[in-house]
């Protein structure tokens, strides 16, 4: 896969007015953090507050996370910054890997000290693996509008960015349009974020593809066909991209979020003319989910990452990023926001799509059902 954050060839990317939640804070009647089962705690509170929650993570010492490329929406930062903050080891585990991948490693990894304590999931994974999840309410759950959360807690959405597509362009020409990747001039060129059966930027791209070839939100078909056409014409490029097949050349034209194409127009600043752009009509956005693995091996230690991702300070170094926080509308009236961060990121567009946790279990099914038939 490749590395996390935004941005757009010539135009400034949007921002997704998006929003979280807040509930916590002890009282005197609330357990000491040394009669509480952590990893039952449901909020702050169970463990008699704040204070009490970040001492029991702090006598676990460590936290283990999975598929957090340090590029990636600013995660570097984000656990290094958790680090510092609690002086907590964070153990980052496979960052290149999938969400269906971060599944499969809590599985296989389930009563090891070495399995993932947290997740970040693209949607339709997270909605199928509900039972892999511990239900936790951070403090600023109030401020997370009830679409963006499951209600007790299992998933939360984290932070969103845009469908679109970087390119090289002293090797292509700036797609203008979804048909202009059907042209000679992107023989061998066009590839995706990985499988869009196992990863959700690859699914996005599908999604994208569909609401720019005819397609809906309720029926992407149309985004199948058109990678279908695209690989029947010989311009799919069957290779996961990463930083590195970027810099060498080898994936010259590459779907994936907005953030992740603005760390390569970074990244290769002086070495290849990384671009990004839009497309005109429809736009795409979807968020990332955080969730709590059920089986933790340091379960204080996860809740305490989920109060952090959804502090002041986590969200507005998604911003950063060129993520659009989940809570930037609550962040944005209580005047907590970067001011600096949300200019460079402009406006959102106004042909916005956001799949609902619905639309997204029918587009995964079908695109499970059609995807291997169609790339052959």
């Amino acid at each position: 896969m490749i590395t996390k954050r935004v941005l757009i060839g010539g135009a400034a990317l949007a921002a997704v007015a998006l929003t979280l939640t807040g509930c916590a804070g002890g009282d005197a009647s609330a357990s000491s953090a040394s009669d509480v089962d952590a990893a039952t705690a449901t909020s702050a509170e169970d463990f008699g507050g704040f204070e009490e929650l970040v001492a029991a993570a702090q006598a676990e010492g460590q936290l283990n996370v999975i598929a957090l490329p340090d590029t990636w929406a600013n995660y570097g930062e984000i656990i290094a910054g958790f680090e510092e903050e609690y002086g907590i080891t964070v153990n980052s585990a496979d960052p290149d890997v999938s969400s269906a991948e971060e599944i499969t490693a809590a599985e296989n990894l389930r009563g090891q000290d070495t399995a993932p304590d947290v997740f970040d999931l693209g949607s339709a994974v997270a909605l199928d693996s509900l039972e892999y999840f511990a239900p936790y309410k951070v403090q600023t759950w109030d401020d997370i509008p009830a679409e963006h959360k499951e209600e007790t807690g299992l998933w939360v959405y984290d932070y969103t960015g845009l469908m679109s597509i970087g390119y090289d362009a002293d090797v292509v020409p700036e797609p203008e349009s979804l048909d202009d990747l059907l042209g000679e001039d992107y023989k061998g060129k066009v590839a995706i974020n990985g499988d869009p059966t196992q990863a959700g930027a690859a699914a996005a791209a599908v999604q994208y593809a569909a609401l720019q070839n005819g397609g809906s939100a309720d029926d992407v078909q149309a985004g199948i066909d058109f990678f279908a056409e695209l690989n029947d014409g010989g311009n799919f490029l069957p290779l996961d991209p990463t930083p590195a097949t970027i810099a060498s050349g080898e994936t010259p034209v590459v779907f994936d979020w907005s953030y992740n194409n603005l760390a390569e127009v970074e990244a290769n600043e002086g070495t290849r003319d990384w671009k990004v752009a839009l497309l005109p009509g429809a736009a795409l956005g979807s968020y990332y989910n955080q969730a709590i693995n059920v089986d933790a091996p340091h379960p204080a230690a996860a809740r305490l990452w989920q109060e952090w991702i959804y502090s002041d300070e986590v969200q507005n170094l998604y911003l950063e990023a060129g993520a659009y926080p989940v809570r930037l509308d609550a962040m944005i009236e209580a005047g907590t926001v970067d001011e600096a961060a949300l200019e460079a990121v402009g406006a959102a567009p106004e042909e916005l799509v956001q799949l609902t946790s619905e639309q997204t279990e029918a587009a995964s099914a079908l695109i499970a059902s059609n995807w291997a038939a169609a790339i052959q």
